[in-house]
């Protein structure tokens, strides 16, 4: 399997790895929030070249969500890293960033809702409510938040 790269002129490179069953895209994002409108137009575009199956506005909306948590409660000012990984059954994205802390809430719900008045804190809980999986693992240079999002069912077509 042959991995290509393609040089972007603000965040780097972005890799992209071709397969008949899957298809991949990994890219440095800056640790600032200028990479959640750059990671929305990622997954927006992966998924509609491959005409991926995949609900297109909440994987934007997800994948927005991570990376805005990233770039507001890590500590460090490194590159955050996108990985879009395009599955025949769904779609898994993860947001890989310096700090080691196991994003709050995100296994498992807190104790009380979110403050209907306050702007933040319904990240998580978009999260864990519209992936039909998410969490986070340690990496050997922090950590990375993940979720997953099924391809629905194809349709069944009348005889």
């Amino acid at each position: 399997m042959v991995i290509t790269g393609t040089p972007c002129a603000t965040n780097g490179l972005t890799l992209h790895e071709p397969s008949s069953a899957s298809a991949s895209w990994r890219v440095a994002l800056p640790h600032t929030v200028a990479a959640v409108p750059v990671a929305r137009a990622l997954v927006r575009t992966a998924l509609a070249e491959l005409e991926h199956p995949a609900d297109h506005d909440t994987a934007e909306l997800l994948t927005a969500e991570l990376v805005a948590n990233a770039v507001e409660h890590t500590a460090g000012r490194g590159p955050i890293e996108l990985v879009v990984e395009l599955l025949p059954n769904g779609c898994h994205v993860e947001v890989h960033d310096p700090d080691p802390a196991p994003p709050g809430g995100l296994a498992r719900p807190g104790l009380t809702a979110p403050d209907p008045w306050q702007e933040h804190g319904r990240g998580l809980l978009l999260i864990r409510a519209l992936s039909s999986a998410c969490g986070h693992r340690p990496t050997s240079s922090g950590k990375a938040v993940w979720f997953r999002l099924p391809a629905p069912p194809s349709r069944l077509r009348p005889a």
